[in-house]
């Protein structure tokens, strides 16, 4: 995530969503043990809090100084600053060190990511018999049928302003590069669709919009879309400003595993019991085919004669 002002990581503070604690539970019920997780990209440190129920120890990393000021502190989470030029070596063993991680997520962030770095530490970190590595994003937000077509005009007026970052999460992750061995739960290309319910108040949608990256990246550029005019639209549809609405947000999951490497012994054994399968049929076909000589066909018409006459 590009770094944020005070004033902004306070507002996204407020309004970003809280993921189902029932996920945590779904992904640790799959990793091998449960001492080690990695939260990159933590930002405030949610999902470092999700964790920490289930494993002993979390480490949390972002790039973002001002979020991490304001992260949930917590006695088994230890979050560290990792700059963008940090060598890989030092972040890995900043991280814990080579096979150490039970688990690692990037939740609403890998897009934002160096990826070959980031997947090139992954690998390093990740343990081999176990471990695995879980990205979600959420990319849509469902309020009311009221709201959501002004939503959805904003969102189409993002698009000059996208980065092909940007555009990983509009696509729900399906055009994500994933380079890790499914498990049920998505896959490269096939991420699965989740809903997080939230209460959310209209002071907070709005610190949600002002705080959105493509909101963000359209002002860098001198246009402002959460204008006052656009807010006003907000305000009317939705009713009592002092109303807690309950939306839910659309998230997509991949979660995986490092894929197994076979001995090249086993598949060199395996295409030798298939050439051996395949050369035993061949026999066998062979043999079939086999012609008989001049002597074996007169007996055999000898033979046939006999049991004509017997007959």
């Amino acid at each position: 995530m590009a770094a944020l002002s005070e004033k902004e990581a306070e507002a996204y503070l407020d309004a970003r969503p809280r993921y189902p604690m029932d996920w945590y539970k779904k992904i640790a019920a799959r990793t091998q043990d449960h001492k080690f997780a990695w939260d990159v990209g933590t930002g405030n440190g949610q999902a470092a809090i999700g964790l920490v129920e289930h494993y002993e120890n979390v480490v949390a990393t972002d790039i973002n100084e001002a979020q991490l000021k304001r992260a949930i502190k917590h006695s088994r989470i230890s979050y560290h600053h990792t700059p963008k030029n940090m060598p890989e070596d030092e972040m890995v063993a900043l991280i814990g060190g080579e096979n150490s991680m039970d688990l690692i997520v990037a939740a609403q962030a890998v897009h934002f990511f160096d990826l070959t770095t980031f997947y090139n530490v992954a690998k390093r970190v990740l343990r081999k018999e176990g471990g695995l590595i879980a990205i979600w994003v959420y990319n849509d937000i469902i309020i009311s049928p009221e709201i959501d077509p002004i939503m959805k005009s904003l969102v189409d007026s993002t698009l000059p302003f996208r980065t092909p970052i940007m555009n990983l999460a509009f696509d729900s992750y399906k055009t994500l590069p994933f380079p890790f061995e499914g498990i049920g739960m998505g896959s490269e290309g096939k991420p699965v669709t989740l809903d997080i319910p939230h209460k959310l108040s209209l002071k907070g949608f709005i610190g949600f919009l002002r705080s959105w990256q493509p909101a963000m990246k359209a002002k860098e550029q001198g246009v402002e879309l959460v204008n006052e005019e656009l807010i006003t639209k907000f305000e009317e549809a939705w009713g009592d400003e002092n109303q807690v609405k309950d939306v839910f947000y659309k998230a997509h999951m991949i979660v995986g595993k490092i894929p197994e490497v076979r001995c090249e012994s086993d598949q060199l054994s395996e295409y030798g019991n298939k050439d051996l399968l395949h050369q035993t049929e061949v026999g066998r076909k062979q043999e079939r085919r086999q012609p008989i000589s001049d002597e074996e066909d007169r007996q055999s018409k000898k033979q046939n004669t006999s049991e004509d006459e017997a007959c």
